[in-house]
């Protein structure tokens, strides 16, 4: 790999091969060129050159890539051959659906545990089975199940202070839902889902359908 910073771009393209890579796999694909992974995706073929060789030579001239062994590679570099525990401070109707939904407890993700300070929640569990701890634990519960990434789904007032909880224990990855700007140490990764924000982007090509819709390739 090389020594240059990867870009979040880089990284987010990454796990859109990954999941290409995956339909191949599975539709009894083994080997791809670039170009016709990009063709069959409406990925970029350069691009996809570009970000795999920041970290190695995985092509081979004339045949492509090896679809099952560059899939591996990925899942590698993205860190999803480790078993990541996750938690969700919010056990409100949108922790309760993220912490449901069996896409996150596969492929490197499990959701270990709810948080909430209402105490008709506590104690109860969620329909997979995951149990809503007071968020006051929120430190002793994170260190016993091992969690290193923490989702926070709780209303944008209260989100700043559930943030500072969590940085005090140790989680170093936060995913955020709640619609307002947060502070966190250099140490850990912040990252906010806007869901407002992507609606309101969307309203407006709906209120200018004149305007010119750029092409994006996939983040």
């Amino acid at each position: 790999m090389k020594s240059e910073k990867i870009s979040e771009l880089t990284t987010k393209r990454l796990s859109v091969y990954l999941r290409c890579l995956q339909t191949l796999n599975r539709s009894g694909i083994h080997t791809i060129s670039s170009r016709a992974m990009a063709e069959q995706f409406h990925l970029n073929s350069a691009q996809i050159r570009k970000d795999l060789a920041y970290f190695g030579e995985f092509g081979v001239r004339g045949v492509g890539y090896q679809v099952s062994q560059l899939a591996q590679h990925l899942t590698k570099i993205l860190g999803l051959n480790l078993l990541h525990h996750v938690c969700i401070c919010g056990a409100g109707n949108l922790g309760r659906a993220l912490c449901d939904y069996a896409g996150f407890n596969t492929e490197g993700f499990k959701i270990v545990a709810l948080f909430d300070q209402d105490p008709r929640k506590i104690g109860t569990l969620s329909r997979s089975g995951v149990p809503v701890y007071d968020i006051k634990k929120l430190k002793q519960v994170v260190r016993k199940e091992d969690v290193d990434i923490a989702v926070v789904t709780v209303p944008a007032d209260a989100a700043q202070k559930v943030v500072d909880m969590i940085c005090d224990t140790g989680v170093k990855a936060i995913l955020n839902f709640a619609p307002v700007r947060l502070r966190v140490n250099s140490a850990v990764k912040l990252k906010t889902v806007d869901l407002k924000v992507s609606l309101e982007s969307l309203s407006y090509y709906l209120s200018n359908p004149a305007s010119p819709v750029a092409a994006h390739p996939p983040e």
